[in-house]
């Protein structure tokens, strides 16, 4: 394993993601990577999908972890500030010690885009969603997620894999291997080509993809409608990686916290990914996902700031 003894700060290319999700539909509607549904809420542009940004971390990880990264890597998010199309984003991590780093990415303006930490696993130290979903509270009234339960579980019983050209549904509108031609650091690894020449001579799933695995199939959460979501939080840890091209795993997702903020109320979502072989968990999602409440029409208007 590559590791610094004292602390290092590596930062990356700017790199100006492209948004690929102007085609989603999220519970029957348009989402908020529409631009006129953006322009609606006060959003200057469509955002790009937040996970893109994780691709970003990737190169400065494997340069600390080497390909130790792919297999039990964990990279976990705050999101702070919505990137559109056009602008640039530089991401930058910071050892911490052997297995630890804070993560950090921002516009050309010097803006924050998200931060948080990535880590080397099995014993990981405590994440940056790890702790916020320790720190939630009591969520109080809620008017958009009320019907949702702390530990309301999914299980998708036919799984979910990604292909190079596959459909992955109306959550995601692009094929893996559109994503390729357009994700941010691109690697051989990820291609048929390739996979040869990587340890485990299979096409690998890009690390920001395991959201799209994740998440697939839309999940029959009780979210009260029409209402317009985001995602304010994401980890994505893998246990025994990496994920391949091709192969179907089992899906199991929980409700595992509720919360609100000024403007959003928000559920977290804690999804196993596990082999159909043995059923080894190979990674885990934890998703933070928030509705705008001044989107829901039935919202108490005396309850919007």
């Amino acid at each position: 394993m590559n590791f610094f003894d004292t602390e290092v700060t590596l930062s990356g290319e700017w790199r100006a993601p492209h948004q690929m999700l102007d085609a989603q539909v999220i519970r029957g509607g348009k989402s908020l990577h529409d631009g006129d549904v953006a322009k609606s809420l006060g959003i200057g542009g469509a955002p790009i999908e937040a996970p893109t940004h994780f691709s970003q971390f990737d190169p400065l990880a494997v340069l600390t972890w080497g390909t130790t990264w792919f297999e039990r890597g964990c990279v976990s998010g705050h999101f702070q500030t919505m990137v559109v199309e056009g602008e640039h984003v530089r991401a930058t991590l910071t050892t911490r010690g052997e297995t630890h780093a804070t993560i950090h990415a921002e516009k050309a303006d010097g803006t924050t885009v998200m931060s948080g930490t990535a880590s080397i696993g099995p014993n990981h130290p405590t994440t940056e969603l790890g702790g916020r979903l320790r720190a939630l509270g009591d969520p109080g009234g809620l008017f958009v997620v009320d019907r949702m339960q702390v530990g309301a579980t999914m299980h998708l019983s036919d799984g979910a894999v990604i292909s190079m050209d596959g459909h992955n549904g109306n959550l995601y509108p692009f094929t893996l291997r559109e994503k390729l031609e357009r994700i941010t650091e691109p690697h051989p690894w990820y291609t048929d080509e390739g996979a040869p020449s990587s340890p485990w001579g299979r096409p690998i799933l890009p690390i920001e993809m395991l959201s799209v695995l994740a998440n697939k199939v839309e999940p029959p959460w009780p979210v009260r409608t029409p209402s317009i979501g985001l995602f304010l939080d994401l980890e994505i840890r893998l246990v025994a990686g990496p994920l391949f091209v091709d192969e179907p795993y089992a899906v199991d997702s929980t409700i595992v916290g509720r919360g609100q903020s000024r403007r959003t109320e928000s559920y977290w979502t804690r999804t196993t990914l596990s082999s159909f072989e043995n059923g080894e968990v190979v990674a885990e999602v934890l998703l933070h996902s928030g509705v705008f409440k001044e989107s829901f029409p039935g919202y108490p208007r005396d309850r919007l700031v």
